[in-house]
Parts: structure tokens; sequence; C-alpha cells
């Protein structure tokens, strides 16, 4: 109930203040009890609840959407340009990782090399990486990365290569491309272990010398083999001849065989 107010008012004489009062204070009556929103009106006002846009970001702090074209400037297509001349003339191209080699050690290597005619090339990975994509050599295009160099010679020298690769521990063979085919680093060290092309020719020409030399023996025996018999045959109608002497070993298998 609502706080009521009761004052007594001792009136002696009028115009006077009165000399008590009494307050009384009551508790608060709830009349009304909040209710729960209802499920649907709750999805309703959560759909439509306003979302203030966020701030834009202040100009210049993303990236252009727009690509810029760089024109190539000389240089970069004068190296194009060699690079592609090198791959066109080259049967072996293998890519090397350079780690921290200093001049006189890379002096030495070039040296060692070129008594196999095997050169070094030094190309930025940024031609590189403007050239490959567009040629058949685009595969090659992972090996270039960090510090890298070549080894690229017109024959394929795999062997003395590796045996010139074996004093310079700071140069670590990536991989790279030999007569027209991709090989990794193992492709390189198992291709190193085949034959020379000038073995392989020679075990061929064997072969066929001795396939040839065979068919030769085979075709000759039964002509011979037929002569022979003939011969005998002669000698045994010849008069005063012996047969049961002078006959070879092979006529009665001859004559065996004609039975």
């Amino acid at each position: 109930m609502a706080a009521t107010l009761c004052s007594r008012i001792l009136l002696t004489k009028p115009g006077c203040l009165p000399l008590a009062q009494s307050v009384r204070h009551g508790s608060k009556a709830v009349t009304r009890h909040r209710k729960p929103m209802h499920i649907l009106k709750q999805k309703l006002l959560a759909v439509t609840e306003y979302i203030p846009p966020k701030p834009s970001a202040a100009p210049g702090a993303y990236p252009s959407q727009t690509k810029r074209m760089e024109q190539e400037s000389g240089l970069v297509r004068f190296l194009k340009k060699k690079v592609e001349t090198t791959f066109e003339e080259c049967k072996m191209l293998v890519v090397v990782q350079n780690n921290a080699t200093n001049a006189e050690d890379m002096l030495l290597l070039r040296h060692r090399l070129h008594k196999h005619d095997i050169a070094i090339k030094f190309f930025p990975n940024q031609v590189m990486r403007s050239y490959l994509p567009s040629s058949q050599y685009r595969n090659m295009l992972p090996l270039f990365i960090g510090q890298t160099v070549m080894f690229v010679s017109k024959e394929p020298k795999v062997k003395e290569m590796l045996r010139v690769l074996r004093s310079s521990p700071q140069m670590i063979l990536l991989g790279g491309c030999i007569e027209n085919t991709l090989l990794s680093r193992e492709g390189i060290l198992n291709y190193s272990r085949l034959p020379s092309i000038t073995t392989v020719q020679g075990e061929l020409v064997g072969g066929l010398t001795l396939m040839t030399s065979q068919t030769v023996s085979m075709l000759q025996r039964h002509p011979a083999h037929l002569s022979a018999l003939l011969q005998q045959y002669i000698k045994q109608n010849q008069p005063g001849g012996t047969p049961e002497s002078t006959a070879p070993e092979t006529t009665p298998k001859t004559e065996g065989a004609a039975v």
C-alpha cells in the first residue's frame, strides 16, 4: 500500500503550529509484473537491429586494385635474350644454390669447370621469373629462389660436374634440365651413374654383330652339311671305296632322319 501520512494537529489556539506529527512508512504495492518477450518478437528485433556502418579507411591505407604495367628496361630485355640463347644452345642446365661463396673459391670453381667445357651463368631471379613462365622450361621456376647460379654446357657432362662440386661444399645442387628432361637432385645423381653413350653404342654394335654372325653360321650350316654328305656319297660310289671306314659320324643320323 502507498504510504500515508497521518498527522494529529492539536489546535489550542487559532493560527498555531501543530505540536506533534506522526509519519507512517509502508511497503510499495507491486501491481505490474514484467512479462517475458515473445520469441517471435525477439527474432524480429534481432533481425531488424541497427548495425552502424564501419568507419571508412583513410585514403591510401589499402593498395590500389589496379595493376600497374611496368615497362621492362633495356637491361632486362638484354638479359632475357641472353637467357633464351643459353637455354636453346645448352643441353645441360643445372641450378645450384650459392651459400656465401667468396670470390676466390668461385674463381677456382669456374676454372675447374672450364676444363670440362662447363660454364657458370649468373642471372637475376627477376629475369628468370619473367622468362620461364612463357617458355617450355616453366617447371624450373621453383628452383630459382635465393642466391642461385647455373652450370651450363652444350653436352651433358654430369659426372665431371659432380666431381668438381664435391670440392665445394657451399654449393648445393638443386635440380636441372638435361636433354629436355627435368630432373631433381636425385634424378641427376642417378643420371650420372648411367654408362656413357660410347659404351652403350659399343655394346649395341657388339650385340648386333654377334646376332649377325650366329645367323650367318646357321644359314651356312645346312648347305655345308649337305655338301659333306654328297662328297661322302661320291666317295662311296667310286670303285675301291670303303664306306665303313670313310663314312662320317653324321651319316647314320642323316639316314635315320631320312627314313
